[in-house]
């Protein structure tokens, strides 16, 4: 019995046969069959398909549905025999794709995701086209139609068409090379060619080109075969983190050594840098303005990378600034204004309002007015820009800090428990004032909320003034004592943290090195 059945008198054996048999004529029991085959296999896909992936079922519906277009034509055409028997190997085209399309969802998406990755798309979009094209050779093959005598019945279409796909094919085999090669993958953030501009993250690569995004937020599609022939570099592969580079050049007047541990020191905890692979510097260039630099440190954050290399550019112009160290211009610059900044204070007035910032200061209210002037004679002011850490948790100290603008955060790590907020301290405040009379450690991480300026006051500008009047160990002893109770009854956790000395007036006194008068 021939598969098309219109000449043969086969009666149905299931339902399916008698609806089809009575609404188009046909007895092909094959076709009936093929069709609840499909349906089948569409099932089994749906009922089994991974998470997000059922969607790949809208081809085998669609083929599946066109598959009943030539039911309704014999059922318009009863009388044409010829009509008919196209509309039914339309009919047996379309079911067979279907089946054959879900069987390849089956097997490449269900099972082939269960064992290993997903498929990448284009591969998966290949497949299909040539499930669709063996569809259309099995059922010419079994209408009697030589399918080979149509590929190759005209030399001059078959090259017309080979001349007008070169391009489409050229991109189709460069997506094939790339998915199997992965030189990139989606989510990698690439360059392209030799353009620095053009970097960007990879967000699709189908049969045809590669799309990305840029840090513009410029969409680009980049064809396949351009991509084949291109250097690519790839920023998130091998590894997740890339290194980024900043040139920083001093005057030669400073060690390169002290300027790169100063430098290290400040973008250590930057937005960004990660601490391993750790960050270095080193002496990269000799040049006419002075030394330069070469800052290397790795990022994750390659999408943040302008914000990650500015902050870390903040974080080393503000040490710089502190440790005294000009970023020195250009020496065939001729400077003909100044920067636009206040009015320059005269060293005396400095001092002066140095003076009047320390009086402020409630454990100095034992000090004369020319201690105090001493004090700012003999100590400096710094600048940390925010986010920076002005002290650290148990680091030595002997020092401590009057806020003279800005606001910073106190905090503390107890056992093992993070950070936690203890307090936030404005101008006219200060902190580290144990470290500076008793030379402990430091109790808590001071961090700078925004720019704040500090006056650092140092034990040794204290030694002289202790020397000189003994006395003032008591009072000072006596007020430090009062401010440490407030402390601790606010910090449960402080003893702890830390064991404070028992005796605050022999803690400094062997601090500094005076013992009390026995007569």
């Amino acid at each position: 019995m021939r598969w098309l059945g219109m000449q043969d008198n086969v009666m149905p054996t299931d339902g399916l046969d008698s609806a089809i048999v009575s609404i188009s004529g046909w007895t092909d029991i094959v076709s009936s069959r093929q069709i609840v085959m499909a349906v089948v296999v569409l099932a089994v896909f749906l009922l089994s398909a991974p998470r997000g992936r059922r969607g790949l079922s809208w081809g085998s519906f669609l083929l599946l549905a066109a598959a009943f277009v030539p039911l309704a034509v014999a059922a318009i055409f009863p009388a044409s025999v010829e009509k008919t028997r196209v509309a039914h190997i339309v009919l047996r085209f379309f079911v067979v794709a279907s089946l054959l399309h879900s069987v390849l969802l089956v097997g490449a998406v269900t099972l082939w995701e269960r064992c290993t990755r997903p498929m990448p798309k284009i591969f998966l979009d290949v497949l299909r086209c040539c499930v669709i094209a063996l569809a259309l050779l099995i059922v010419l093959w079994e209408a009697g139609i030589e399918a080979g005598e149509l590929l190759t019945g005209s030399a001059l279409v078959t090259a017309a068409l080979g001349f007008a796909l070169k391009d489409t094919l050229g991109n189709v085999f460069a997506g094939l090379a790339i998915h199997a090669e992965h030189p990139f993958e989606i989510g990698d953030w690439i360059q392209y060619d030799q353009n620095t501009a053009h970097i960007g993250k990879v967000v699709e690569i189908n049969w045809r080109a590669t799309k990305v995004i840029t840090l513009d937020e410029a969409y680009v599609i980049i064809p396949n075969g351009q991509l084949a022939q291109a250097s690519i570099r790839n920023f998130t592969q091998p590894e997740p983190w890339s290194r980024r580079s900043l040139y920083v050049v001093t005057p030669y007047e400073i060690s390169p050594q002290h300027v790169q541990s100063v430098i290290l020191a400040a973008i250590r905890g930057s937005f960004g840098v990660l601490g391993h692979p750790a960050p270095s510097v080193v002496t990269n260039s000799f040049m006419e303005r002075g030394v330069e630099h070469w800052v290397r440190f790795f990022t994750t954050d390659f999408d943040k990378r302008d914000r990650v290399d500015g902050m870390a550019r903040d974080r080393i112009w503000y040490a710089l600034a502190r440790h005294g160290i000009d970023i020195p211009v250009a020496t065939q610059a001729i400077r003909l204004t100044q920067f636009p900044t206040a009015s320059k204070e005269s060293p005396e007035a400095v001092v002066d309002r140095l003076t009047e910032c320390l009086k402020q200061v409630g454990l100095l209210d034992s000090l004369t007015p020319l201690q105090l002037r001493r004090l700012a004679e003999t100590n400096a002011e710094h600048i940390y820009g925010a986010g920076e850490q002005i002290i650290h948790q148990d680091a030595p100290g002997g020092s401590m800090f009057v806020i003279i603008e800005g606001r910073v955060e106190v905090s503390i790590v107890a056992g093992k428990s993070g950070p936690r907020s203890l307090a936030s301290l404005g101008a006219g405040d200060y902190f580290g004032e144990m470290s500076l009379m008793t030379g402990a450690s430091r109790s808590a991480t001071v961090t700078a909320l925004s720019q704040t300026r500090v006056f650092e006051v140092s034990s040794e500008s204290f030694r002289g003034i202790l020397a000189a009047d003994p006395t003032l160990i008591e009072k000072i002893g006596t007020s430090l004592s009062i401010r440490m109770a407030e402390r601790s009854e606010a910090i449960v956790e402080l003893e702890q943290i830390r064991n404070e000395p028992s005796d605050i007036l022999q803690g400094i006194r062997q601090f500094f090195g005076m013992q009390p008068d026995r007569n």
